[in-house]
């Protein structure tokens, strides 16, 4: 018979000792968050049995886990990052706010400061050999009408699955870029068919997902933040049609409304037209902004992110 002491007064008390509620300084906040993990962590153990080998096992991994920086990519393959964004959405719904495109994950990898243009803008150095990319479309508000000046910051990886900045053999902020609109709302990208790519195989989180049955694959993607005064900040991703992952990305990105549709062109006159030669690919997707009900819907939502120097 499994023996439980979680609920006991001793065990509650000795808690909450640690979780500083015997003393008035710190966080009240804090406090709560952590008693409440240690009481269910505990419960945990109870419940399910856990073997003095196996929480120390655990606690190896979670070192294992920081030493790699992999944290980020195990809250998104585990679906908690997705599970923020159904949250969101159903306070959105609660509230009866509707429209807007999508959101989905951020993800791990974003940088701030990549440059800014007007209109358009060449997100690759021109390294890498990848097919010629030409991404264009339109944000727009919930009644269709264009919104000048927003700011389209987006990112991808490169032919190789990687992005600049966490990858140092790339050049800064390659790949990365900011687009205001233009008067009609319109921006234009010119940049390299991204690839897929997949959890660092020797990492923890791949072990974990062996674990589990599971792939740590992601299909090719582009990140975009979206914003404009007046609206809600956007922060989503759109799939790219075609991929072998595109309804099985690991990090349960892909929604409904954030595919897009990637055209291959092989007319040479059309290459040339776009003074480009040999293959290349199209993408239009258009991004509809909702209202900002209040300032702090505007911004971005806090988190650490890198900061290129």
């Amino acid at each position: 018979m499994t023996i439980k002491l979680s609920n006991t007064e001793n065990v509650q008390k000795f808690f909450q000792e640690a979780s500083g509620f015997n003393n008035d300084l710190g966080s009240q906040r804090m406090k709560k968050l952590v008693n409440r993990i240690l009481i269910d962590t505990v419960k945990i153990i109870e419940d399910l049995e856990v073997t003095t080998e196996e929480f120390w096992k655990a606690v190896d991994y979670l070192n294992r886990l920081g030493a790699r920086q992999e944290a980020g990519l195990l809250v998104a393959g585990l679906g908690l990052e997705h599970y923020l964004d159904l949250l969101l959405d159903a306070q959105d719904e609660q509230a009866g706010l509707t429209g807007g495109t999508p959101r989905t994950i951020e993800g791990p990898l974003y940088v701030a400061g990549a440059p800014m243009s007007e209109g358009e803008t060449r997100m690759d150095d021109g390294t890498d050999p990848g097919t010629v990319m030409f991404l264009q479309g339109q944000v727009v508000d919930v009644d269709g009408k264009p919104v000048a000046g927003a700011v389209v910051d987006l990112w991808h990886a490169n032919t190789n699955g990687t992005y600049s900045y966490f990858d140092t053999t790339q050049s800064e902020f390659n790949l990365r870029r900011r687009i205001v609109t233009d008067a009609e709302g319109r921006y234009r990208a010119r940049s390299i068919v991204p690839s897929g790519y997949g959890c660092p195989p020797d990492g923890p989180t791949q072990e974990l997902l062996n674990l589990l049955g599971r792939h740590g694959n992601r299909p090719a993607h582009i990140h975009f933040f979206i914003s404009a005064p007046g609206y809600r900040h956007l922060t989503t991703q759109i799939n790219l049609s075609g991929d072998e992952y595109l309804w099985d990305d690991f990090a349960y990105a892909t929604r409904d409304g954030l595919v897009g549709d990637i055209r291959f062109v092989d007319d040479a006159a059309a290459a040339k037209a776009r003074g480009v030669e040999g293959r290349f690919a199209e993408i239009d997707f258009n991004f509809q902004l909702a209202p900002a009900l209040t300032p702090e819907q505007e911004a971005i939502r806090d988190r650490v992110r890198a900061l290129s120097n």
